[in-house]
């Protein structure tokens, strides 16, 4: 039940976030339902979409997870290693500097890594099901960008060094939160030393 309330939860998450790559259907919506119609719909089925992952995926670990396959310690150690760039680069792409403008879709590439890293991890079929799901997604959208004539959302300025210093400070504490609080308190996940 856990598995099909967190593959329903991706539906509705990635399905609202891979229409913005659908332009015409979006600027029909926004003309149909107005600007704040949109974005408010828009948020309402991500946010929905999210509860259902996370609840899904908490109750498919309870009810006792599926192997597929185990991977190696060496995994699991490097997708710890990932983390830190992953989150870093999803800072950068709203403190927007130097890495920014190297990278040019920082959010992305940081979806990507994390993706990436836990699918090594995890073996497991509801894990290889939501990190795959996210991997796609951002391959999926970062193709998009690149053939879109209309790109998105207006430029938004990028500033200089300190913006990149903010962000890595800033990446590595939401990676020692996630690794010290957030995955042994709230996921029941020990990252370090577990």
């Amino acid at each position: 039940m856990g598995l099909l309330v967190m593959m329903a939860g991706l539906v509705l998450f990635l399905g609202a976030h891979a229409l913005t790559t659908q332009r015409e259907l979006r600027a029909r919506l926004i003309g149909s339902l107005g600007e704040g119609g949109y974005k408010g719909a828009y948020a309402l089925v991500s946010l929905i979409g999210l509860v259902l992952i996370v609840w899904g995926f908490a109750h498919y670990r309870a009810a006792g997870m599926w192997p597929i396959w185990s991977p190696p310690k060496a995994l699991k150690h490097l997708n710890i290693a990932l983390m830190l760039p992953a989150v870093i680069l999803v800072v950068a792409a709203y403190l927007r500097g130097r890495i920014y403008a190297a990278v040019k879709h920082p959010m992305l590439a940081g979806v990507k890594l994390w993706a990436f890293g836990h699918l090594l991890a995890n073996g497991d079929l509801g894990g290889i099901i939501l990190f795959g799901s996210f991997l796609g997604w951002a391959v999926f959208d970062r193709i998009s960008l690149k053939r879109r004539a209309d790109p998105g959302a207006p430029p938004i300025p990028v500033g200089g060094i300190g913006n990149d210093l903010i962000a890595v400070v800033v990446g590595i504490i939401a990676y020692l939160a996630l690794a010290f609080a957030f995955h042994p308190l709230v996921m029941g996940i020990p990252v370090m030393g577990g």
